[in-house]
């Protein structure tokens, strides 16, 4: 009784540590400017891997527990305005991009930032999306983007894609061996277009995630939005900021994926980064 109590206790005092350094490393954040980035990641790196038995056991419960929902109905191309596009939006990546969490594809992310788009611009955008549940950088890349229709001919692309990377937990090295063959693929099949890619946001904004999971994984993606951002400024593309203010009520009924207010909110923060050059975006200052 007693050795099972020193156990427990034990078990409680490790993460009761790595609860006040997640918090510390949170209100410090891992920043791209510091000198010591490279020592700071490898701590989160480390430091999660040390949270990983916790983070697997409540996350594989939570897992059971989340509302499974499928992509939004609707068509997965459109256009706003008439004629010819001279701006085309295409979305790749995961369940983000496939508007899950809206009923109808009007509401997911690429057609609400073509509106925004048409109005600035006063010309016809056109859209497509192709998102897939659960997919990760690897699948999209070996799979999504050599079946694209043959006949798309993007000039903004948007890399929705990283959250799955992270909440399954793969390493940086393999984030950036697939995020970057990512890029690669996409540069190769439509070398005119602009790619943006969006920094994953604040894991503890998230309803669905408890608390403490959700600072253990976001240890995880300091490692994935400095990797990211580091290959998007060596290859072209450009690094968005994550999503600032984001509130529940964003969130859809699942807790986990984004309802059509919180699609508009990105598409809003894409626009603020739809001039920039990639070396010329906030995120990628550090990295020039």
């Amino acid at each position: 009784m007693e050795q099972g109590s020193g156990k427990r206790l034990s078990w409680f005092s490790v993460l009761g540590f790595l609860d006040v350094y997640v918090k510390q490393s949170l209100n410090t954040g891992v920043s791209a400017s510091s000198s010591r980035r490279p020592m700071k990641q490898h701590t989160a790196s480390l430091l999660s891997w040390l949270a990983f038995p916790y983070y697997a056991y409540v996350g594989t419960r939570l897992r059971d527990r989340v509302m499974r929902l499928s992509p939004a109905q609707g068509p997965r191309s459109g256009q706003i305005g008439k004629g010819k596009a001279p701006i085309r939006i295409l979305a790749i990546g995961d369940s983000s991009a496939a508007a899950v969490g809206v009923e109808h594809t009007s509401g997911a992310l690429a057609p609400q930032l073509a509106q925004m788009v048409a109005d600035r611009e006063n010309v016809a955008v056109s859209w497509h999306i192709s998102g897939h549940n659960s997919a990760t950088c690897g699948p999209v890349t070996e799979v999504v983007v050599p079946n694209l229709p043959a006949d798309l001919d993007p000039t903004h692309i948007m890399l929705q894609i990283g959250m799955n990377d992270l909440k399954n937990w793969h390493t940086g090295s393999r984030f950036c061996r697939e995020f970057g063959r990512l890029l690669y693929a996409v540069r190769a099949r439509f070398p005119d277009a602009k790619i943006f890619w969006s920094q994953c946001i604040d894991i503890t904004r998230v309803p669905a995630m408890p608390n403490f999971l959700a600072r253990i994984a976001n240890l995880r993606r300091l490692i994935i939005n400095e990797r990211g951002t580091q290959l998007c400024v060596e290859r072209g593309a450009v690094a968005i900021m994550p999503l600032p203010g984001v509130t529940a009520e964003g969130f859809c009924p699942d807790g986990f994926h984004a309802g059509e207010s919180g699609y508009y909110g990105w598409a809003e923060h894409i626009m603020t980064h739809w001039d920039y050059a990639p070396r010329e975006a906030p995120a990628a200052q550090p990295y020039i």
